[in-house]
């Protein structure tokens, strides 16, 4: 079976999007970033690190399902810019 070529333009900003979404949302939710920590099942360390804009380390998909779930946010709302 032969593939059709295709190119995609992949955003290469994702991570800081996903972060600056995820401070605006618990922002909006009125959580600190400890109550934030504490609800996910995740370190204050790592939760800043994540909406750091100077934060070179991933996160997975379980953390982001969990904090969208916290926030009551849906997923697909953390890619939008």
């Amino acid at each position: 079976m032969a593939y059709e070529y295709r190119e995609y333009n992949f955003n290469k900003d994702i991570k800081k999007i996903i972060a600056l979404n995820i401070r605006k949302y618990r922002k909006q939710k009125g959580f600190t970033q400890e109550q934030l920590a504490l609800y996910t099942d995740r370190s204050f360390e790592f939760i800043r690190r994540i909406e750091s804009e100077k934060g070179k380390r991933g996160f997975s998909v379980e953390t982001l399902w969990r904090i969208a779930t916290v926030l009551e946010v849906p997923l697909d709302d953390f890619f939008k810019e």
